[in-house]
Order: C-alpha cells, then structure tokens, then sequence
C-alpha cells in the first residue's frame, strides 16, 4: 500500500524528531552540576562533555557526507534515530567522566546526521517560497524542548536523579523512530534525478563532496555557520555554572528560565519563519544579531543588576531563533537536491566541530575557584560578540551569489521540490 503523506504532516513528523534530537543535545548543559557532583567530575571540564557529542558528530557528519545521498530520506532517519537511541541509554548507565564521554560520542556520531537528514527531508518537500515558515515549525522544536523537555528533564533530575531524564528520552526516541517507519514515505526522488543526470552525457554527473567544497557560496555557508555556531557554543555549555555560582541564581529555578525563554522563543519562530519567506534573510538576521550582541554583553559581560536573569533569557532564545531561522532558510537554498543530503551532512559537520572547539575554547578562557565561581567570563563574551557580528556580512554575501545562477550548485537550485504525494 502507498504512504500518502501531506507536506504538513511530513513537517510535524520532521519537527517531531528534531524535538528528540535536539532535548537529547540540549538536557545535558543545564544538568551538568547534578551530574558533576554525582561523578565526581569537576565543573571546569563539563565543556569537554557538550564538546565529545559535538566533535563526534562532526567527524560523522563528515563520513556521512560521502554516502548519505545514496539512500533514501527515510531509511537514513530511521538508521541514525536509533542509534541516537542507544546511545543516550548508554548515557543513562554511566558511571564516571571516561564511560558518559563515550556514550555522548556515540550520541553524536548519529545525532549530527539525524539532523541533516531532517533538513535535507524539509528541503526536498518544501518550496523555497514558503521554506520559511516551515523551517519555523521545524525549528519550534528547539522552543518545546526548551519549554517542556528541559524543564521537565531538570525537574526528573532533581526528584529521581540525574539519569533519569536519559532513559525518558531514550523512551521518546523510540516512539519517534516508530511513528516514523510508518507514516514517512521513502523520499527517494534524488536518487532518481541523480540517476537520470548520470545516464544524461550532457547533464555531466553528479556532484561530488570535493565539487561542493569548491563552490564559493557554499564555502560561504558553512563559514557563516561556523561563526554563528562558534560564538554560541563558547557561551552556552558555561551559563548554568555562571548563572548559580557567580549570580547566586537557585539551581530549583533553572527550570522556569527554560521555560520562559522557550515560550518567547516558540512564539517569536512562527513569525519569524513568515518574515523570512516575506523579507529575507538578511533584513531578518541583521537586528536579531546586534539584539543577540547586546544581550550577551548585558546579561553575562557586565551583568547589569538592572537586567533580570529572566530578560537576559528571554531576549537572547528569542533573537537567537529569529536569526538561525533566516540563516538556514538562506543556506537550504544552496544545494540541488541530489547533493543536499551531502551539503546538510556537511553544514551538520561543520556547526558541530564549531560547536566542539567553541565549548573546549571555553575551558581555556574560563578558571574554576576554589568558591566554584568561574573567572573570565568577559573573555568569553569578547569572543562570542565578535563571532555574531561577523553573521549579516556572510549572509550578505551568500544571498548576493544565490542571485547569480553561475555561482551556485552544478544542477538548477530551484528545481521543482519533490511532492509528497507522488514520491510512491
């Protein structure tokens, strides 16, 4: 029998994934001080733990790049779903700093490319007129885990310990990967257009990994990627440790500061996907940057007492989701689609390894007292403010060669998306 699966229920099943990808990505920061007492782990070295997930799902996002293109969306999305699966159970088992390193790697060896699959699915089914609006339900998924999985994982920690929320989310992973194999149809039209462009002596072949790595827009993407991925990651696995131990902020209430940010920043997606697909991506990006840029200097530079904790987190997942969505929107627009899953795999590669190198960066800027209060936060927020700022001229300049169809991918960027319903 046919799958027939609408465009709107295809992007819930994609955000429903992406809701257990990312809370198995985001749970692990804000529950380092649980964790790191209980193991035994001191608090300067919890970046290592946020950066093992992102540097493995890098070198997988790489790897996969060479042969994710070769198989159909779904069967990729089901084959990385569980084994982000085990390893966040391997992670609920842990029993010291060396066995949770490990069972974040393998985390994300398969995290990053579940990630690029879901983007490439997006891509392939969505018309670049209103990708927009989808990237924004898409991304909402970051919002709700804000909104309910992390509070809810902190809160699991605190009653039942902090094991407890791997094994919830393992649970939940499970339930996706299952709703997936069977409402999502196979989404195999790219091997079909590869195989078409192969047999066409005119049409050249097929694009190569080393063909996307000289095209100057998509080196462009990834750089603003990189940038905008960098500059977060020195910050982020570091604000729980800053907000309890520098700014006194009871460890009960990280909770609600999830929450609130979650909700503003859930909200503030859905218009800011509209606006994207209304305005583009750089009238979009370009206030939500320097908004971002203020907010960090404010909040965790200075730490202005006029400026309450909650606004801090409000402002910041707020702007921060208006300016992701305009710069993937920009950079879904990049590929063709017999190279997108490669292009995705790619771009996953390259935020992780930022993502890596921003959290070890910070381990080195940052020094633990013997009171447990970090030291060198302004170098910390230098580097992330000069990171952000550098986003609207990289976007600038990838919008600028989209226009121009010699500079963009081997095969039409704007061919026809593949429609859900005929991919049977």
């Amino acid at each position: 029998m046919k799958r027939q699966t609408s465009e709107r229920a295809l992007i819930l099943l994609v955000a429903m994934v992406q809701f257990v990808n990312i809370l198995d990505f985001m749970m692990v920061m804000p529950m380092g001080p649980d964790f790191a007492a209980a193991l035994g782990i001191p608090l300067s070295r919890l970046g290592l733990i946020g950066g093992s997930y992102t540097l493995s799902a890098m070198l997988s996002g790489l790897a996969c790049s060479l042969f994710l293109d070769r198989f159909g969306r779904r069967q990729a999305l089901l084959a990385t779903m569980l084994g982000l699966v085990v390893g966040t159970v391997l992670g609920g088992f842990a029993r010291g700093f060396t066995t949770l390193l490990v069972a974040r790697v393998i985390a994300g060896a398969f995290g990053g490319p579940a990630t690029a699959v879901s983007m490439s699915i997006i891509a392939d089914t969505v018309p670049a007129a209103r990708r927009g609006k989808a990237m924004g339900v898409v991304m909402g998924a970051f919002s709700l885990a804000s909104v309910f999985g992390v509070p809810l994982g902190l809160e699991l920690a605190r009653r039942g310990g902090w094991r407890l929320p791997f094994f919830a989310v393992a649970s939940l992973g499970l339930v996706a990967t299952a709703v997936g194999a069977a409402l999502l149809p196979p989404l195999r039209s790219h091997l079909e257009r590869g195989a078409s462009q192969t047999d066409d002596p005119a049409a050249g072949t097929p694009p190569g990994t080393l063909d996307l790595l000289r095209n100057p827009t998509v080196l462009l993407a990834y750089a603003m990627n990189a940038c905008a991925t960098l500059g977060g990651f020195v910050l982020i696995p570091n604000i729980s440790p800053y907000l309890i131990h520098n700014l006194g902020y009871p460890r009960d209430h990280l909770g609600l500061l999830y929450l609130c940010g979650g909700v503003c920043s859930f909200v503030t997606l859905q218009f800011a996907g509209r606006m994207v697909d209304r305005f583009g991506g750089l009238r979009v990006a370009t206030p939500a940057t320097f908004l971002v840029a203020w907010v960090v200097f404010e909040g965790f530079g200075r730490a202005a007492p006029w400026m309450p904790v909650l606004a801090v987190f409000m402002l910041w997942m707020s702007a921060m989701g208006f300016r992701n969505i305009a710069m993937q929107t920009v950079a879904s627009k990049v590929p063709s689609p017999i190279e997108r899953a490669r292009f995705m795999s790619l771009q996953s590669a390259v935020q992780h390894g930022s993502s890596a190198f921003g959290a070890m960066l910070s381990t080195l800027l940052l020094t633990e007292g013997s009171d447990h209060r970090m030291s060198g936060m302004p170098r910390v927020v230098t580097v992330t403010i000069t990171m952000f700022v550098t986003l609207p001229l990289l976007l600038a300049l990838v919008e600028k060669r989209l226009r121009v169809p010699s500079d963009v991918s081997t095969v039409a960027l704007r061919a026809q998306p593949e429609m859900v319903r005929e991919v049977n």
